[in-house]
C-alpha cells in the first residue's frame, strides 16, 4: 500500500513540475537572459489589422447582387442563363422539387425551365444599391 501511495506521489510531482518549467524548443523564453548576437522576438501583429490595410472600398459581391447583374443580358438567352449558372451552378436532376427558392432552381434540367425560374426570382429582389 505504501509502494501505491509513494508512486501516485511521485508521478503527481512530476506532472505539476513538468508543467512549470520553461519550454526546451519552439519561441526563446523569456526566463533565460539573451546572448550576444540574438535578436528579440518581433511583436505578433493583429490579423483584424492587416486585412483592414489590404482591404479596398466594398463592393457588394453577394448572391443577389450577381444574380441581378445578369439582366444585363437581354431576356430569354442563352448568356443570361449562363450568367446565373456561373453564379449558381447547376445540378439537375431527374425529378426535380418545386423551387421554393433561388437555389433550388439549379435543380431543373430543361434549360428554359431554369431560365424562367431564376428570372421569377431574381425580380422578385429589391434592387440593391449601385456603389
Amino acid at each position: 500500500m505504501k509502494g501505491v501511495v509513494l508512486l501516485v506521489s511521485l508521478l503527481w510531482s512530476a506532472g505539476a513540475l513538468a508543467q512549470g518549467l520553461p519550454p526546451t524548443q519552439g519561441f526563446p523564453s523569456t526566463a533565460f537572459p539573451q546572448t550576444a548576437g540574438e535578436k528579440p522576438p518581433a511583436p505578433a501583429k493583429p490579423k483584424a489589422a492587416a486585412k483592414k490595410k489590404k482591404s479596398a472600398p466594398a463592393q457588394p459581391t453577394g448572391i443577389a447582387v450577381k444574380l441581378q447583374a445578369c439582366f444585363e443580358h437581354d431576356d430569354g438567352t442563352k448568356a443570361r442563363l449562363d450568367c446565373y449558372d456561373a453564379v449558381i451552378t447547376p445540378q439537375p436532376k431527374p425529378k426535380p422539387p418545386t423551387a421554393k427558392s433561388v437555389m433550388e432552381c439549379r435543380f431543373l434540367k430543361e434549360e428554359d425551365e431554369r431560365l424562367t425560374c431564376f428570372n421569377g426570382f431574381v425580380e422578385k429582389l429589391p434592387k440593391l444599391p449601385a456603389r
